[in-house]
């Protein structure tokens, strides 16, 4: 009976890491997808300024071109 109750006790101990385990990994992947998402965000800032910016170059000279004209 002994060797019963010890493998049991074991059991929970593989089963409440295997738990810990899995949320330790959920967490990590949480923060993963806020770490993405700033990412993400920053570079599409980047990416809407370097667009404006060439944008707005391209507009002062065409009326620039058509001042000289």
């Amino acid at each position: 009976m002994a060797d019963h109750f010890h493998s049991g006790g074991t059991m929970d101990a593989v089963t409440g890491y295997t738990l810990s385990l899995l949320m330790q990994t959920n967490l990590l992947l949480s923060d993963g997808r806020q770490i993405i998402g700033v990412v993400a965000a920053l570079l599409a800032a980047f990416m809407a300024a370097t667009i404006g910016w060439h944008g707005t170059d391209r507009i002062i000279a065409w009326r620039q071109r058509a001042d000289e004209e």
